[in-house]
């Protein structure tokens, strides 16, 4: 008996060892911008939905009268961003390993995350899909349904075949092209201040249609998924105790203090990067607003089902002529397919994750728990064969959309509290929220939460709703 007691101590000597030689030193200085990876492609995730599409439209319908609406979506998902990333910096797991270890019923909460992320995964590639497919027939015919299911196709074989990496170099650069033509565009057509100020007072438009603010806003910057992804891209990265070896054993509150000190210089880098994104999501989102309240409000052009990168065309078309007009087309094709290739990445991985987690719950081994296997099933079943099969049936990118939007913005509250509730339990004091953080992620899960409660209201015609705007 004394020898096994030996050796466990001997064992977790070990573990502890390998622990404080394992977890690196923070970044300092110019290093810290080698390390913006999983924010960066945080934001190129969100660009394709939520600024590119939903933005411009909600300005043809409603102006500037939602632009606080904008920056209180974007600012405070900052804070549920930066908690999720708190957790896997802190811990080395990712968000759903933590869920898994709430109590009551084994696996609630991964159910609660998984069953509506389904039908989000779908209705994304499909209405993404569709979308890009309408700057496709502009300059080569065909048929959208044709281009859809070949787009769908070819991004899921990239990201099986494991050549999203070098895709999502590409669509960084054209990332970074996209914001400075829209920032520069939006500064040619400049509303006048007192517009942009008026839209800064919170009001809610006549005859409003809650079924086109809240997609808008579930999208804007990331969704319910989006914002769960960032956990995956951080352990990818390796940032803090997601570099050290058998990290699923890690216990924040038994570090020293000098390991609780290098992961609070990690989440000071999360905090840089988090920032950083957000900023440029933010300059983004409010030039697509810009350009949607001055180019296509007047003309009364709203993007519309197959017409969406024909209408978003003219957003640098009407300022630049036929080079910006098709410039800007192509940024479409691209933003588009680049957003459904990080959508089928980042939803393969995590429902990967969280099968497998359930699968060990009922004591299943073997393939269906590897999770190489799992990510291609879900890439070829979820997220292909799935899509085509809807969209086929559908046909509308928009509405798609529309769907997996208002489901996002609605899944956010339960994400935000399931992750404070893991972040109290799991960390300890010095690394968890300050009360500043803690509140402002409260208030982001309220404010979402309110925004679906409404919706929810006026799609059972408990409130009234206006004429559809189509």
């Amino acid at each position: 008996m004394s020898n096994h007691s030996d050796r466990q101590i001997s064992t977790q000597n070990a573990i502890q060892h390998e622990r404080k030689e394992g977890i690196p030193n923070p970044p300092k200085g110019g290093d810290r911008f080698k390390w913006l990876g999983p924010s960066f492609l945080w934001m190129l995730s969100a660009a394709g939905s939520g600024e590119l599409l939903f933005t411009p439209r909600i300005a043809a319908l409603y102006g500037y009268s939602l632009l606080w609406a904008l920056l209180a979506a974007v600012i405070l998902k900052w804070f549920i961003n930066g908690e999720v990333g708190r957790f896997t910096v802190c811990t080395g797991a990712t968000i759903l390993e933590g869920f898994k270890q709430f109590p009551g019923p084994k696996n609630w909460s991964i159910w609660l995350i998984l069953l509506p992320q389904a039908v989000v995964a779908v209705s994304t590639v499909a209405g993404l899909s569709g979308a890009a497919a309408t700057a496709l027939i502009l300059m080569t015919g065909g048929t959208v349904q044709l281009w859809t299911v070949i787009i769908i196709a070819v991004t899921a074989a990239i990201v099986l075949f494991g050549q999203y990496n070098v895709v999502e170099k590409i669509s960084s650069y054209v990332g970074i092209a996209r914001t400075i033509a829209v920032v520069a565009a939006a500064i040619f057509v400049f509303p006048s201040f007192r517009q942009l100020a008026n839209g800064i007072v919170p009001q809610i438009p006549q005859n409003v249609q809650y079924q086109e603010i809240l997609p808008w806003l579930g999208f804007m910057l990331a969704g319910a998924a989006g914002l769960m992804w960032y956990s995956y891209w951080v352990e990818a990265r390796g940032y803090g105790a997601a570099s050290v070896k058998g990290r699923e054993r890690i216990d924040p509150k038994h570090l020293d203090r000098e390991e609780k000190k290098k992961l609070q210089g990690w989440m000071d880098l999360t905090l840089i990067s988090n920032t950083l994104a957000v900023v440029g999501a933010l300059l983004a989102a409010l030039s697509f607003l810009i350009l949607g309240g001055e180019l296509l409000r007047p003309q009364g052009l709203v993007p519309r089902e197959n017409q969406v990168a024909e209408t978003l065309g003219r957003l640098l078309g009407d300022i630049w002529g036929p080079f910006g007009f098709w410039f800007m087309i192509a940024i479409v094709f691209i933003t588009f397919c680049s957003t459904v290739l990080s959508v089928e990445d980042g939803f393969g991985r995590m429902f990967a994750d969280g099968t497998q987690i359930l699968l060990q719950g009922f004591g299943v081994r073997g393939r269906w728990t590897n999770e190489k296997f799992l990510q291609r099933f879900y890439i070829i079943v979820l997220l292909a064969a799935l899509p085509i099969a809807v969209y086929l049936f559908f046909g509308q990118p928009i509405g798609l959309l529309q769907t997996a939007g208002a489901i996002e913005a609605a899944h956010i509250p339960i994400v935000t509290g399931l992750t404070l509730y893991l972040n109290h339990r799991m960390l300890p004091k010095e690394l968890r929220p300050s009360k500043i953080i803690f509140g402002g992620t409260v208030l982001a899960g309220l404010f979402f939460a309110v925004f679906a409660v409404i919706y929810l209201l006026q799609l059972l015609g408990v409130i009234g709703a206006g004429s559809s705007s189509g």
